[in-house]
């Protein structure tokens, strides 16, 4: 059996780190809590290739002294807890004293902090968690922390860091999150020498959503103002009509920390119930504030989780703010009854209005109507009469109409009557003369010459094609969404979307040459926020391939140029968002992979919607492709296509059994 021994400190602090810095934007966040601890009014972040090799966080907040820069990047040195009794009330956003130890034990570290009042600052410079170097440095007010070649000396936790992209728009969420945390701050944020984010810090909340996440999301939101018992809910949420397709702008800030919590996102979504489409998400921005005392942020490492003392309180705290935020929203027009008006005073000029119904006896009726024939007939006798009369055409056999439940949704007439009529012969150039009645048709003369065969073009008679039955019986379409079908002794529903978006992605991903798109008249501005933007941008290349042309407008604005044929423009911008939202993600570095993610939703906003009418046609040729294909069993998203109920099982649920 292995023995037991200590570790040596220097692997024990690359454990620890491995549990606080996750990535470049876990270094970023810690940077910035300090900074904001610090009391900070103006934070700038810069980086470079994701942050795996450059980033500083510089700051004007209070500064360190020399002995406190020193032991600063000690683990579990801190200047915010003193007593155990202290972890029962935590004001601050960081208190665990291993963020510094933790980065600097995996990097290359330079420090630049001076007091205010000082005459001058310090410069450290740290390898690995031990001081190389020390000594004093002319600089401002603050702290500049600069840190180089992340994980280094860890390549295990190197080769997990996803490219340059993903993580830089890590870094870029983790800026967001403490920009929207605190308005009254001022964040700028760079990336590889050009500016992607700067906010004001004049502490208004609607202005920093603008700036962080964009004009059309601050357009749509809809203001929270709540107190429940000792909890105060404020913000806003999104309408219900502006919801978006994933949580991604999902923001919940706990006394000014960012946090991700079930409970919260349960209440929030509990107050759009019946508001809000299926597969839709609201978007907002809150900020709880309840006693210290009344939630323990020490959780995790991360400091992303919390625990409520009264989870009860804080679901319906926001629960009931945001409701009530909703119902104050004026969302359809309010109906309302014409207002009774008063007559207005005739003049002298006017004449008087005579009443328009009249009232008489049953032989004053009678005597009125015949009163009115008589005047009828003797109009009609004193008429002059037409000189040639012509007989009064034949009035044309009315065309019988099919109901309305089995007439075509858009019944399209291609040819006009007497075009059709033409087409329908077979004949060349010469119109049908018209048939007279036989009484009235003048004697064919005899020929004595007559040739055997009819030299008078006659129309082709085309053989009817044997038509094969198919193995299964359509019986009708249920709730405009599924197609139910009898095969045997079994009855299947097709779920005609997921049945449809399955046969759409299946064609897509068979394509080798780039999906066909159409050229839009007006190009379309998409709704993203500035990293969503930044996201299509840097892909467009590979959004190019799936059908979607993207322009940069300026200030965080695409333009869609393109989409793809398949795809309806209006839903464009929606399945550009979602795309954005997947490029965000990172979740894979394979571009098949990545491209069969994009494909899945061109194939989504392309099929067939829930609800939408289909025709006879369409309704065999999809489910003909479901009955007859092995491939088509589940949806792109893993919802089955079709669900088959069996005699036995419909006897069982009528007791026939």
């Amino acid at each position: 059996m292995p023995k037991i021994q200590q570790l040596d400190a220097h692997v024990a602090d690359l454990i620890a780190a491995g549990e606080v810095v996750e990535r470049p934007a876990s270094a970023i966040k810690e940077l910035i809590e300090n900074a904001i601890d610090a009391g900070a009014s103006s934070i700038t972040v810069e980086i470079q290739n994701g942050g795996m090799t450059f980033m500083r966080v510089t700051d004007d907040g209070c500064g360190m002294e020399p002995h406190d820069a020193r032991i600063a990047f000690l683990r579990h040195a801190t200047s915010k807890l003193r007593t155990k009794d202290d972890l029962a009330a935590i004001g601050t956003l960081g208190f665990r004293g291993e963020a510094l130890a933790a980065i600097a034990s995996v990097s290359k570290i330079d420090l630049l902090t001076k007091t205010r009042g000082s005459a001058s600052g310090t410069a450290l410079y740290l390898e690995a968690g031990v001081v190389c170097s020390e000594e004093p440095a002319g600089c401002a007010d603050g702290t500049t922390i600069l840190v180089r070649d992340l994980f280094y000396n860890t390549p295990a936790r190197m080769k997990f860091m996803k490219s340059d992209t993903a993580e830089a728009s890590a870094v870029f969420t983790a800026v967001q999150r403490e920009a929207l945390s605190h308005p009254e701050i001022s964040f700028r944020f760079l990336k590889d020498g050009v500016e992607q984010l700067h906010t004001a810090g004049d502490g208004d909340r609607r202005g920093a959503i603008y700036q962080v996440l964009g004009r059309q999301l601050a357009n749509d939101l809809t203001p929270v103002e709540s107190r429940w018992e000792k909890i105060a809910v404020s913000g806003f949420v999104t309408k219900p009509t502006a919801t978006r397709g994933n949580r991604s702008l999902q923001f919940f800030f706990v006394n000014g920390r960012f946090i991700k919590s079930r409970t919260l996102c349960a209440a929030l979504e509990e107050a759009y119930k019946n508001q809000m489409m299926a597969g839709r998400f609201p978007a907002c921005v809150l900020h709880i504030t309840l006693p210290v005392e009344a939630v323990d942020v020490n959780v995790h490492p991360a400091k992303t989780e919390v625990r409520f003392l009264s989870e009860r309180s804080v679901f319906d705290a926001v629960h009931y703010g945001v409701l009530s935020a909703l119902n104050k929203t004026p969302g359809a027009p309010e109906m309302r009854l014409p207002e009774k008006q008063e007559p207005k005073p005739q003049t002298a000029a006017a004449a008087p209005q005579k009443d328009f119904f009249k009232t008489m006896t049953a032989a004053e009726y009678r005597a009125s109507a015949q009163t009115a024939l008589k005047d009828a007939f003797a109009s009609e006798i004193q008429r002059p009469k037409r000189l040639d009369p012509q007989p009064a055409p034949e009035p044309a056999p009315e065309r019988a109409e099919p109901p309305a439940s089995v007439r075509p949704a858009r019944p399209v007439n291609i040819f006009p009557d007497a075009l059709e009529a033409e087409l329908l012969t077979g004949m060349s150039g010469s119109r049908p003369e018209p048939v007279l009645p036989r009484e009235h048709a003048e004697p064919e003369p005899a020929a004595e010459n007559a040739p055997e065969e009819n030299t008078a073009p006659e129309t082709p008679v085309q053989e009817a094609l044997p038509i094969e039955e198919e193995p299964w019986r359509v019986i009708g379409e249920a709730l405009n969404t599924y197609l139910l079908v009898e095969q045997g002794e079994h009855l299947i529903f097709i779920d005609k979307h997921a049945a449809h978006e399955r046969i759409l992605f299946e064609k897509l991903r068979k394509q080798s040459a780039p999906v066909m798109s159409q050229t839009l008249l007006a190009p379309i501005p998409a709704g993203l926020t500035r990293e969503e933007a930044s996201a299509a941008l840097e892909n467009a290349a590979l959004l190019e391939r799936c059908g979607f042309g993207i322009e940069d407008f300026g200030d965080g604005t695409v333009l869609l140029r393109r989409v793809p044929c398949d795809m309806d423009p209006a839903d464009a911008e929606t399945a550009l968002a979602e795309l954005t939202g997947q490029l965000l993600e990172g979740r894979t570095l394979d571009p098949e992979a990545l491209r069969d993610e994009l494909l899945h939703t061109v194939a989504c906003k392309a099929a067939i919607k829930a609800g939408y009418h289909t025709q006879p046609r369409e309704r065999d040729a999809l489910i003909r492709e479901v009955l007859t294909r092995d491939d088509i069993k589940y949806c792109p998203h893993g919802r089955p296509v079709c669900v088959t109920l069996t005699r036995k099982q419909l006897e069982k649920q009528f007791k026939r059994t």
